[in-house]
């Protein structure tokens, strides 16, 4: 009786500890009353980021690598658990990079929005998060080895072309540079020794140009004073008698408008000539404006003025005699 009792406390008390355990070890396979929680990261390549890791959030460890491994279209995928009281950005991404020149990696949350400024991680970070799924986009930054090889490779070109610009600024290449240092300086003095014994030229062109000027202006105001000279002439109902005499004239005006019509069509058909005697006119005007030729002299000379006051008084003249014997210039035929 003592025996049986035995055997049923010690079959009781094995009983409660398989309970325990049992119990124990569903606890830890679920989430119930645990403080962590369980993510996942999707990286293209992890570099040196072991199980064990922690995981950081703004500096600050919050949780550690539980597991990596291999997964389809050559992703690697990390499993890692945070604690629940953090709280996460809204968008979360993970950038795994080296923690220290001896080897030590952390895992760490950045906001997805706004993306980082390096390139190469932002082209990463959007790779992944292409892939779709549950597990959020990672990244991975190069370790100190693979920046050394980098560089290494850098200063390897750059020691290229430091050597190339060495031996294209050589002795002879220097010697060059300082002749042609030379000749420029040579061609400015050159050049200040020329303006200097042009300065009296162009003050003497200048001075030529402002008295032609000048001669122009006044020859503007003889014509003027010609015209309004001719106006007074024509007063006086002196223009009705000569309107009076055109009337007369009109079949004589009739033919010549004829043959203005005549000499337009032959104009046209003259084109080209017409064009050709229009630019040597152009050219000759030029000239004459220029004050080159006998034109371009006397534009510029007293002489015309005295010439075209002189042209004036024989027109008037020439009215005169016009309204005394209009016969003598004018024969009228009708018919």
């Amino acid at each position: 009786m003592k025996r049986s009792n035995e055997f049923a406390v010690g079959l009781a008390v094995l009983t409660a500890l398989a309970l325990v355990i049992g119990g124990a070890l569903w606890l830890s396979e679920t989430d119930v009353n645990q403080k962590l929680t369980t993510y996942a990261a999707r990286f293209r390549t992890v570099g040196g980021l072991g199980v064990g890791a922690p995981v950081t959030l703004r500096g600050v460890r919050v949780g550690r690598v539980e597991a990596i491994r291999l997964v389809e279209n050559e992703w690697v995928e990390t499993e890692f658990s945070i604690d629940r009281a953090i709280s996460l950005p809204h968008r979360p991404a993970v950038i795994s990079a080296s923690a220290s020149l001896f080897g030590e990696w952390t895992a760490n949350i950045i906001p997805y929005d706004p993306p980082p400024t390096d390139p190469n991680l932002r082209d990463a970070l959007a790779e992944s998060d292409k892939a779709g799924g549950e597990a959020w986009p990672g990244a991975t930054l190069p370790d100190i080895g693979q920046l050394t090889a980098q560089a290494s490779r850098i200063a390897g070109d750059i020691g290229v072309v430091t050597q190339r610009i060495s031996s294209a600024f050589d002795s002879t290449a220097l010697r060059n540079m300082q002749q042609s240092v030379k000749d420029l300086a040579a061609i400015s003095q050159r050049l200040v020794r020329f303006a200097g014994a042009q300065t009296g030229r162009i003050d003497t062109i200048a001075t030529n140009v402002a008295s032609t000027s000048t001669s122009f202006a006044g020859v503007a105001r003889t014509f003027e004073t010609a015209a309004a000279r001719l106006d007074t002439a024509t007063a006086d109902n002196q223009m009705k008698d000569i309107l009076d005499n055109s009337r007369a004239s009109s079949a004589d005006l009739r033919h010549a408008a004829a043959d203005i019509r005549s000499l337009a069509q032959a104009a046209r058909e003259n084109q080209s000539s017409l064009v050709r005697a229009l630019t040597t006119a152009d050219t000759l005007l030029a000239r004459i404006q220029d004050g080159r030729g006998t034109l371009g002299m006397m534009a510029g000379d007293s002489t015309l003025y005295i010439e075209t006051t002189r042209t004036i008084i024989q027109m008037r003249e020439l009215l005169g005699d016009i309204q005394q014997n209009p016969k003598k210039y004018f024969k009228v035929s009708v018919f």
